[in-house]
Parts: structure tokens; sequence; C-alpha cells
């Protein structure tokens, strides 16, 4: 029997040297981790169950029967995040660079199942140089099974991909299916053809970074949500975001006790929107003021920074916030902040995440790039994911709310079921200068006469209390009590109740 153990010892012990020690030291040399230092910094010590130790892959051909691993390019298992189950899979460059096979792929999906079925997150870390070509199409049809695991999980459970070395060709198209993408700087990169492809087929001459690293797509592409310095930020961050999250759509997120009270005014807020309604103000000091503690976690800065969304938590549960940032564009909805709103409110509504949308929305962007790019549709897109989205809803319009943009932003009309707005609002159908040029056009000739009707329409229309007359708003309140307002109505909201009608699913205008 010692026989045995000592064997068996000496065959974890080979599967946990992956590569070995020269290729891990190529790791490290290049400012990355292990698969298995990933894991052990991300889960909770000694919380690490691992599966498939043992596997190999099966291919014979071009001498691939003499190079066999334990583990075969994966470490998969499941372990605890603050207490919490999830799933992981991390790859392992140090063997056959981390390439994907058929064993590689049931391993993957093993842990995928086996999350769907007890109903926690999974979590993929990515450092793949792609399809083991050695094993043809068999790797092929592996992506695909993990592919239609990623479709099954949507909506399901949370499913986060952590990109932490090259993720390139067929291989990009799993995580684009994941409900959120993070990336390391200057050793993570993602693109479906590579430099060397781009410039035979177009003569564009790129690196791998500009193509498609962390900073590109956090900030250009917006396939990624955050890049971060380094594995060790990107993993201990990866722990703080999943703390937001519920393990399930059977389950609520997690509540955390909190010390910051929750009828806690902040004075500052009467003097955040500033007397000229063209001057901008930072929305963010707004969501900072709000929710417990100043812990607001953002996603997609640096990308369509036009529109604000994230996590935070009030009185200690989960909120999903949406906010237009007047200091971007003045805060008009364009193309990529209605696609990137959307896609986060449809996330919310399918984990029962209540959203609170801060509003001050001047309208849609004009321009002839904007409309040839389709803004028609993808501005649907949001005003579609707000219609349908049935969890707990609470609007606070802080300055500007006109035209379709107003109705779009989450207003009564769309199922909003607590919808504020500061003293400051002005919901119109248009700002009053450009309202009075086309109501009174042609009557009206000197700049005086028009100042007066500008301001004329001010008093009448630019407020809140012409919305409020008719129910569209549900309260004007003070911007020192925004926090205690919001609190109150969701603790009112709880247990929400509705549903849609029955269907097979959406025809979301994609």
């Amino acid at each position: 029997m010692q026989e045995i153990l000592a064997k068996l010892d000496a065959m974890r012990a080979g599967a946990r040297l992956g590569g070995g020690e020269k290729r891990i030291a190529s790791q490290h040399a290049k400012g990355k981790l292990t698969a298995r230092e990933r894991i052990d910094l991300f889960l909770d010590e000694g919380s690490f169950e691992e599966f498939d130790m043992f596997v190999q892959h099966r291919c014979n051909d071009f001498g691939m029967e003499g190079q066999k691993v334990p583990g075969d390019g994966v470490v998969t298992g499941h372990g605890t995040v603050n207490g919490r189950l999830v799933f992981v899979f991390s790859q392992d460059f140090t063997v056959f660079g981390g390439s994907l096979s058929e064993a590689h792929a049931e391993k993957i999906c093993k842990i995928m199942d086996q999350a769907m079925k007890v109903g926690a997150p999974v979590i993929g870390l990515n450092d793949s140089g792609g399809a083991r070509i050695q094993e043809g199409v068999a790797s092929l049809g592996g992506y695909a099974e993990v592919f239609q695991r990623n479709v099954n999980a949507s909506g399901v459970i949370p499913q986060i991909s952590l990109i932490m070395g090259p993720c390139a060709g067929g291989a990009v198209y799993s995580p684009a299916m994941t409900d959120f993408i993070f990336m390391v700087k200057d050793s993570s990169y993602m693109f479906v053809t590579g430099p060397d492809v781009v410039k035979t087929v177009t003569h564009e001459v790129v690196t791998a970074e500009e193509l498609g690293g962390a900073v590109t797509h956090s900030s250009k592409s917006g396939v990624a949500d955050m890049a971060f310095e380094n594995d060790v930020e990107a993993l201990l961050q990866l722990r703080r975001f999943i703390d937001f999250l519920p393990a399930s759509n059977r389950e609520k997120a997690p509540e955390r006790p909190t010390a910051d009270p929750f009828d806690r005014d902040d004075l500052s807020l009467d003097t955040l929107v500033p007397e000229n309604p063209n001057k901008p103000y930072d929305m963010k000091e707004l969501i900072l003021k709000t929710v417990d503690e100043g812990d607001f976690f953002e996603l997609q800065p640096d990308y369509a920074k036009n529109i604000i969304i994230g996590f935070g938590r009030m009185n200690g549960s989960t909120v999903g916030i949406v906010a237009n940032q007047p200091m971007v564009l003045a805060g008009c909805l364009d193309i990529d902040s209605s696609k990137k709103a959307a896609r986060f409110v449809r996330f919310c509504d399918a984990f029962e995440i209540p959203i609170l949308t801060l509003v001050d929305v001047p309208g849609f962007m004009p321009g002839t790039s904007q409309e040839y790019g389709g803004i028609i549709k993808h501005g649907a897109k949001l005003l579609f994911a707000y219609a349908e989205a049935t969890v707990p809803k609470i609007t606070v319009i802080t300055r500007k709310a006109y035209g379709g943009a107003y109705d779009v932003m989450a207003s009564k009309h769309l199922r909003g079921d607590i919808n504020y707005a500061w003293p400051s609002a002005e919901i119109a159908v248009m700002g009053p200068k450009g309202a009075v040029e086309i109501i009174f056009r042609g009557d009206i000739g000197d700049t005086a006469a028009i100042e007066a009707r500008t301001e004329e329409y001010r008093q009448k229309f630019a407020n809140p209390f012409v919305a409020a007359s008719r129910g569209y708003i549900d309260d004007v309140i003070m911007p020192h009590g925004t926090r205690r307002r919001v609190i109150k109505a969701l603790s009112m909201l709880k247990n929400k109740q509705l549903q849609n009608p029955w269907r097979k699913h959406d025809n979301i205008p994609l």
C-alpha cells in the first residue's frame, strides 16, 4: 500500500509541475503566474478541489504519443471565494502553450456541467495558444462543445473570463459569450486573426498589443470590461467583483453588513448640479456619495465614458447602477453607450439585481456617423432592455431628461417602479432654446425676444413639476436625501413580482 501511495504522490507532483521548471521560469520571466499559482491566489486558502488531474490527450499523430502531460494544459475544479462556491478552470501555458485538445475541452465542459447542476459561477482563467493543431477537427469540436455550454449557461449562472495571456482565433468566442471579460495589460491579448494574417490580407502593420491588447479592448472595442496592471491585481479585483454577484439566477446576491447608515444625508449633493444648465459635473460623485461606504465597482470605465455602469450596495444589498455622465459628450446617448448600458441592464435583469438609473441626458448624439452606424437600432437595444426588465427599477433624474432619451432611461412609461426627480430636473421634449426656435419660427427676430420666450418655456416646461402632475414622477426629492429615498424604495420593492408574456425568447434589435 505504501508503494501505491508513494506512486500517487509522485504522479500528483508530476501533474503539479505542468510543463516543467524551465517553462515555469519562462512564465515567471514574462511577469505571469502559473495556472496553479493563479488558482491559489484567486480562491480561499485550502479550498480548491481539483478534477481530472491525470487526464491526458489521446492524440497519436505527429509524435504526440510520446508527449503526454497529466492534466493536458488546464487545471479544473471548484473552491470558494469569501466562502462562496465557484468553479474555475485555469489554462496552463507551460503545457503545449495551453492549447486546447479534445481532452482539455472535456475537462472544461465537465466543470461547466457541474456548475449548472449546483448553481455556481464559472470563472475561466484563459492563457492559451488556441486550438491544438495536431488534433485537427477534434480540437475544433472541443471548442464548439464549450461554446454550447456558454450559451446554455447564459443567464443561469454568472460566467466570467479573465484573459491572462494569448486568446486568438476561435478561442475568443467562448469569452465573448461570457458575462464579463477582464484582461491584463501587456501580457494578454484577444483577436480573431493575428498581426501576421492582418498584414498579409489588408497590408496593415500592427502589433499584437495594438490589435488586441487589454488597453485596446477596454477603451476602443468595448470587448473587455476592465484592464488590470498585472496578474495579482486582476485576481484580487476579481475576488472583490464576485462578491457583488449571486451564485445563480435562483439566488439573490449576497448581503454584506454595513456600518453606513441607510438614512445618511449628504448636504454636498444639494450643490452638485451647477446653476448653469450647460456646465458639466461629475456623476460619479453622486454614485460614490450614495452607495454604501463609497464602494462602487465600475465596469468599462474607459469605454463609452458618457455612460457609467457598475455595481454598488445599498444598505448591504447589490444594485446595478446606470448613469449618464455629463462630463463626457454632455451625457448624450450614442451607439457605444447604448450597447454598453443595454448589456449591463440585461445582465442585472437575468440575475434579479435591482437597477438604479441616474439620469442627466440631453438626447441622442446627432450626426452622420451615428446615423450611418445605426444609432436607431443600437439605441433601441437600451430601450428594449429597460422595457423588458422585471427587476426593481428606480430612476432619479438629476438635471436634463430630454426627448426620446427621457423615455429610454428607465422612465415610468417603461415600467419604472419608482421615478424621482431633483428640483433641478428639466423634463421636456427638447432644450428651451431649441424649442422656442421651432415653436416661434419666424415670429420673433431680436435676441431679447428669443431670450424672453426661452425663459418662459423654461419656467413652464423645463422643470420636474409638469411630469409630476401627471404621475410620471413619483416625487420631487431633495438631493441630499437621495440615498435614504432610494433605499426605502428598494426595501418596498424587495418582493416585487412581474412577468412578461410567455414566449420562446424575445427578438431584441441586435
